[in-house]
């Protein structure tokens, strides 16, 4: 895999998703990629995230550039994406991929059975944390 570009996100999302992970009951190559990034993150309070950066809840315009679509998701957890559209599960290849990142950047992601997912962030909006 190539290099990854540096991922911030909040101890929050951090904490939550770690405990997300925990309760999984089967180990795949997107939950072990993303035990991966969430080992490797910068972490920062949720005020102190800055707006360019894909946290959960974000929403996020990017182009898979295999195909040169672009796409507009919300990142959510598993049981927000159940049905809901315009949203993507951080469970999915593509959600787990965007975590973290910020606007211009590049990322190459495993997805099972298939070749490298190759992602490009344009933009981010409502990365606000929700109240605990």
């Amino acid at each position: 895999m190539s290099d990854r570009p540096a991922i911030t996100i909040t101890q929050q999302d951090h904490d939550r998703l770690w405990v997300m992970l925990e309760r999984q009951t089967a180990d795949t190559e997107t939950t072990i990629g993303l035990e991966e990034e969430l080992s490797r993150a910068t972490l920062v309070p949720a005020g102190n995230l800055p707006a360019n950066i894909v946290a959960m809840n974000s929403t996020v315009r990017f182009m898979n550039e295999d195909n040169q679509r672009e796409h507009e998701l919300k990142l959510v957890y598993p049981s927000d994406a159940k049905g809901a559209e315009g949203c993507v599960s951080i469970l999915a290849p593509a959600g787990s991929a965007l975590l973290g990142l910020s606007v211009g950047d590049r990322i190459e992601w495993p997805v099972n059975g298939r070749n490298m997912l190759h992602l490009k962030i344009i933009q981010v909006t409502d990365s606000s944390q929700p109240a605990v």
